[in-house]
C-alpha cells in the first residue's frame, strides 16, 4: 500500500441542470443542509492526511477563494477552456498533478468519508452494484478489471466519479489526454473516455464497490429538493 500524495478537484462546469442557483455560484458551493456540496469532500481528503489539494476552477471561479480560510493548502488551477470543452479540458490543465492522486468530482455529496483512505495500491474508481441503470457503467471481468465502459445497462457497476491513479498510470493519462486534446475533434470527450474507452487496453482499472447511500450525484434542482427540503 502506497500513501495517497494529492487530490485533484474538477470543479470548472457550469451546473446548468440547477439552476438558478448556479446563476450565482459554481455547482460544488452550493449548500445541502447548510454545507457545501465540496466540503464533504474536502473533509474526507484532510482526514486522510491527503496534503496536496488542487481544484481545477472556471465557472466563477474566484468563488472558490471563500476555501482558503479553512483550507489554505489548497492550490487553485485554472481551466481557460471550460466554456468551449468538455472536462477533459480539465485533467490537461490538471496534467502535472495526476500521479498518485485522486481525482475527484466536485458535485459529489460524501457522506461515508471511508471511502476516500490515506492509501492505496492500485488504480480504480469507485462504482455501484446495480441489476439496472441509465448511467454511466462498468462492465467487469472475474478479477474486478474494468473492460468496458457504457451509458446504462444490466449487472453492471454505476459509476462514481471519484477514482485513484497510481505514479504510472497518472503519468499514461496525462500523456494520452494531451495527446488526444491536441485535436480539437476531441475537446468533446469525458475525460473519463481517455482511460477507460480510447486506451483501455495500456491500463489496468479495478472497480472499488460502494453503496448507493454513501455518496450522492446530484443533478438537477429537483433532485436537490428531494434530499434538502429548504430548496422547496
Amino acid at each position: 500500500m502506497l500513501k495517497v500524495k494529492r487530490a485533484v478537484f474538477l470543479a470548472a462546469g457550469k451546473g446548468t441542470r440547477m439552476a438558478p442557483l448556479t446563476d450565482i455560484l459554481p455547482k460544488p458551493l452550493v449548500k445541502v443542509h447548510g454545507k457545501p456540496i465540496i466540503l464533504t469532500l474536502l473533509e474526507a481528503v484532510q482526514a486522510a492526511g491527503i496534503e496536496e489539494i488542487y481544484i481545477v476552477r472556471g465557472y466563477l471561479g474566484e468563488k472558490f477563494d471563500c476555501l482558503l480560510a479553512d483550507y489554505p493548502q489548497i492550490r487553485f488551477i485554472d481551466n481557460p477552456d471550460y466554456e468551449k470543452a468538455n472536462n477533459i479540458s480539465s485533467i490537461v490543465a490538471a496534467a502535472d498533478y495526476l500521479e498518485n492522486a485522486y481525482i475527484i468530482e466536485s458535485d459529489l455529496l460524501l457522506s461515508n468519508p471511508a471511502l476516500i483512505p490515506a492509501e492505496q495500491e492500485e488504480s480504480n474508481y469507485l462504482a455501484i452494484p446495480k441489476e439496472k441503470s441509465d448511467d454511466w457503467c462498468f462492465y467487469t471481468d472475474e478479477a474486478g478489471c474494468i473492460r468496458k465502459m457504457a451509458v446504462g445497462g444490466e449487472n453492471c457497476q454505476q459509476m462514481v466519479g471519484i477514482s485513484y491513479w497510481t505514479a504510472e498510470d497518472g503519468a499514461r493519462l496525462a500523456r494520452r489526454a494531451k495527446e488526444l486534446y491536441a485535436d480539437p475533434a476531441n475537446h468533446q470527450l469525458y475525460w473519463d473516455e481517455i482511460a477507460l474507452s480510447r486506451y483501455l487496453p495500456e491500463f489496468t482499472i479495478r472497480v472499488r464497490q460502494c453503496q448507493q447511500e454513501d455518496v450522492i450525484e446530484i443533478d438537477t434542482l429537483a433532485e436537490l429538493q428531494l434530499i434538502d427540503s429548504s430548496y422547496r
